[in-house]
C-alpha cells in the first residue's frame, strides 16, 4: 500500500463497522482536532499475529481512564476490531494503529464530557522505522525540549498531546540529517528518544533510563526480559548526558522502531556492537514465534 494516507484501497474500522478507507472521516469540529482528547497504540502483526495486542490494548484503556476518557469497548472488542481490520485488508504483516478520541458532539471547549468517545482501526504495510539506520546505526540529534514533569502531564498515557514536542523535535533532527533525537527529561537525564525508548552497553552490561518521567514501552519492558534471560546484566536508573561518552553501543526499542541500534548522539559515536544485534536478532526470532 502506498501513497497519502487519506487516499488509498482498503477499510478502516470506526466505531464498530468497516467503512472504505477514504470514507474513514470526522467533524471539523471534533474535540481531539482542537483539545488533543486522544489516545493511541502502535502495534505490528508478523504473520498474522499481533504482538504483545493483548496488552497494547489494555493499555489504550488505561491511556483512556488516565485522559478523563472512558473507551467503550473491551479489550475482546478492541482485539475482534484489529483482527477484522487485518483479515478485510487482507494483511498478514503489517503495522496496527488503533486510536481513540472525544468527538464532536453537544461541547465544544475544554470541556468534553458530553461528547462520545469514538475508536478507530487502521491497518498498513510498514517496513523498518528507521531505514537503513536498522542495520546501519541510526543517528540522533539531541532536542532542546524536555520531557515534562509527571506532575504536569500523564507520563503513563499514550496521548496525542505529549507528542507535540517529539513532531518537532524530530522535524529539526531531520533537517540536520539525523533520524530521531533524543531527549532530557526536566531534571536533566536522559529519557528516550521522540518514539522510542533507549538502551546503552558498557562492558557487557545494559544501561537504561528509569522510566519515572515517560512511558515505560512495552517493546522495552519485554527487551529488559529478553536480556534477562541472555543473563546480561540490566540497570534501570538514571543517566546523566555526560555519561553518553562512556558507552560503547547503543539502541533504541519500540513497536515501530523494533530494535534498531544508534551510530550517534549528537558528538558521541557508538559501535553497531555484537549484544545489540544479539538482541535485535533475539527480538526478530520472539516476534515471529
Amino acid at each position: 500500500m502506498a501513497g497519502a494516507y487519506d487516499d488509498r484501497d482498503g477499510f478502516i474500522w470506526m466505531d464498530g463497522e468497516l467503512v472504505p478507507w477514504r470514507e474513514a472521516n470526522v467533524h471539523i469540529l471534533t474535540h481531539a482536532l482542537h483539545y488533543a482528547s486522544s489516545v493511541f497504540e502502535g502495534e505490528r502483526c508478523y504473520s498474522g499475529k499481533i504482538f504483545k495486542s493483548r496488552e497494547h490494548s489494555a493499555r489504550l484503556l488505561e491511556s483512556g481512564k488516565l485522559l478523563d476518557m472512558p473507551i467503550p469497548y473491551s479489550i475482546d472488542e478492541i482485539e475482534a476490531a484489529k483482527e477484522a481490520t487485518l483479515k478485510a485488508n487482507n494483511l498478514s504483516d503489517a503495522y496496527v494503529r488503533v486510536v481513540a478520541w472525544r468527538g464532536a458532539g453537544d461541547d465544544m471547549g475544554v470541556a468534553s464530557s458530553r461528547n462520545p468517545v469514538r475508536m478507530a482501526v487502521a491497518v498498513w504495510e510498514w517496513g523498518a522505522y528507521y531505514g537503513d539506520a536498522k542495520w546501519e546505526g541510526a543517528k540522533l540529534d539531541i532536542a532542546k525540549w524536555k520531557r515534562p514533569s509527571p506532575e504536569t502531564i500523564p507520563v503513563d498515557a499514550k496521548a496525542a498531546g505529549l507528542y507535540m514536542i517529539c513532531t518537532m523535535s524530530k522535524h529539526i533532527a531531520e533537517s540536520k540529517g539525523c533520524s530521531d533525537a533524543l531527549f532530557m527529561d526536566y531534571r536533566g537525564y536522559v529519557a528516550e528518544a521522540t518514539g522510542a525508548n533507549v538502551f546503552f552497553v558498557k562492558d557487557g552490561e545494559v544501561h537504561t533510563p528509569l522510566p519515572d518521567s515517560f512511558l515505560n514501552g512495552i517493546t522495552r519492558q519485554t527487551v529488559i526480559g529478553m536480556l534477562a534471560e541472555m543473563n546480561i546484566p540490566v540497570h534501570e536508573r538514571h543517566i546523566m548526558p555526560e555519561e553518553l561518552s562512556s558507552f560503547t553501543e547503543c539502541f533504541l526499542t519500540g513497536t515501530a522502531a523494533e530494535v534498531t541500534p544508534v551510530a550517534q548522539i549528537g558528538d558521541y559515536m557508538f559501535e553497531v556492537g555484537q549484544l545489540t544485534r544479539n538482541v535485535s536478532d533475539a527480538y526478530e526470532k520472539l516476534v515471529r514465534s
